[in-house]
């Protein structure tokens, strides 16, 4: 796990960004997982920017959303097929018909979430995948105790996931209580992945899940298994870490290596 602190959110932005857009040129058909929540917002601001000025295209690439409500239909003001529409695919050249985001109003759960599985392995796999992290350490919503072999699948939110995002909704009520997400065993198959964590109100959560046991009460504490896992924080997210001075080092030298420099 490569942990990268950072002096501010806007630096995790455009340092996500950098990593997004490599990917992307790298591979013009890439499969790419993303998030929803306020802490990708900078980061999608900064592939607009990339896409505005003629440095990327992303008419080839594939997309596959981690989660949606259920109830909410993809116009739904506060769907996150709305969210992702209003905040990035409407202002780049996208092809929405490669941007999946499961489907809040499926008739059959278990047959739909089954076939958003098989779509991702029909795409080839995800080459990178796009996580937030929540204050109970939780990715997607894989809510504390999830199975850290989980598939796509219905999940209930506990009432600390329906507080945090009451600010997107007129009233807390109206928070849905289910919803459908990639799960843990889904999100691990990702060939490389990207946490961001800004915000004091993280620390205690990046903490338990970078330093911490692996747990399905941390369920982003199952990333300590995966070969290929980044994370970018900012000050505050980073302050609780125990051994914070042992990822700069490590980081320095990463620099060094991947530039050329000679390691003492």
């Amino acid at each position: 796990m490569r942990v990268i602190v950072l002096p501010t959110a806007d630096d995790v932005s455009r340092r996500a960004a950098e990593v997004i857009l490599g990917c992307v040129q790298k591979k013009s058909k890439a499969v790419l997982g993303l998030a929803t929540g306020s802490t990708p917002l900078g980061t999608y601001r900064e592939l607009i920017i990339a896409y505005c000025a003629g440095k990327i295209s992303f008419r080839e690439v594939t997309t596959f959303n981690l989660d949606e409500y259920v109830g909410l239909g993809p116009d739904h003001p506060q769907s996150y097929r709305s969210f992702m529409r209003e905040h990035l695919f409407s202002k780049a050249d996208f092809d929405e018909t490669k941007c999946h985001v499961p489907d809040g109003l499926a008739s059959d759960y278990e047959d739909y979430c089954e076939s958003y599985e098989q779509e991702i392995r029909d795409s080839g796999g995800i080459d990178l995948q796009l996580l937030g992290i929540g204050t109970d350490g939780h990715i997607a919503f894989n809510e504390p105790g999830s199975s850290l072999a989980s598939r796509v699948r219905l999940k209930a939110l506990t009432k600390e996931t329906r507080a945090d995002n009451s600010r997107f909704f007129a009233t807390g009520d109206e928070v849905p209580h289910l919803a459908v997400t990639m799960g843990v065993g889904t999100i691990l198959e990702a060939r490389r992945i990207l946490l961001l964590a800004t915000g004091a109100n993280k620390a205690n959560a990046v903490r338990a899940f970078i330093e911490g046991p692996v747990t399905a009460q941390v369920t982003a504490s199952s990333l300590q298994l995966h070969p290929h896992v980044t994370v970018l924080l900012d000050e505050p997210a980073a302050e609780w870490l125990q051994r914070r001075d042992y990822y700069n080092e490590i980081e320095q030298i990463q620099l060094r290596v991947e530039q050329r420099q000679p390691v003492a």
